[in-house]
């Protein structure tokens, strides 16, 4: 049987002020439906999460590594860790490894020195800040509407809605993405988690799947 994966699709803008993460909930073994509703928001410090695509077991796992390593550097340093750290770890793991693991990651967080961060780790380790970053076998549908939707400056509510309505528009054309979307919103204030499923998914004009 094929391994359990996290086809999918992620997403990850910086605001004034914070960052909105979001991704589908769907993981897929093959063509098989492995699990509907899976959480790929996974934090890794307080205020820092990462939005995973790839195999599952091999996300989750770099994942935890990376949180156990911040816990002992927050210790150390006695403040919370930067997000730009947490994203080096993500790349160093990938890097190292990237003949084993299948991750694409994107880390998201705030932390006081320079706000609201985004960092997109693909497959093979290169790191890479940007205001924002979409991920996962549904972001090749949505490069068109992502690149002319995207304003410097939006606000915290418009990025909110911008990614919603682009992890919708995936998961009405990825079949590998589907289930809910799962969106967060992390600001100095602390994490505000949604879930938007059923008629509360922005699916547009189309309209849901039929």
């Amino acid at each position: 049987m094929a391994s359990a994966a996290s086809q999918t699709t992620i997403m990850a803008v910086e605001f004034d002020g914070g960052v909105v993460i979001g991704a589908d909930s769907r993981t897929t073994t093959g063509s098989y439906i492995a699990n509907r509703v899976t959480d790929k928001l996974t934090p890794v410090h307080d205020r820092i999460f990462c939005c995973r695509s790839g195999s599952a077991a091999d996300t989750q796992a770099v994942a935890d590594a990376v949180a156990y390593q911040l816990a002992f550097h927050s210790v150390e340093l006695e403040e919370p860790p930067r997000v730009r750290t947490a994203a080096r770890l993500f790349q160093q793991s990938c890097y190292r490894y990237r003949e084993e693991l299948s991750a694409g990651i994107i880390v998201a967080g705030w932390d006081p020195r320079r706000g609201g961060q985004v960092y997109m780790v693909p497959m093979g380790g290169l790191l890479l800040r940007q205001p924002f970053a979409v991920g996962g076998s549904g972001s090749s549908y949505i490069y068109g509407f992502v690149d002319a939707t995207f304003q410097p400056g939006m606000s915290r509510s418009q990025c909110q809605e911008f990614v919603a309505r682009g992890l919708a528009l995936a998961m009405v054309r990825d079949g590998s993405s589907g289930g809910v979307i799962r969106l967060a919103t992390i600001t100095e204030e602390g994490v505000e988690r949604t879930v938007l499923a059923g008629s509360d998914l922005p699916w547009g004009d189309g309209g849901p799947p039929v």
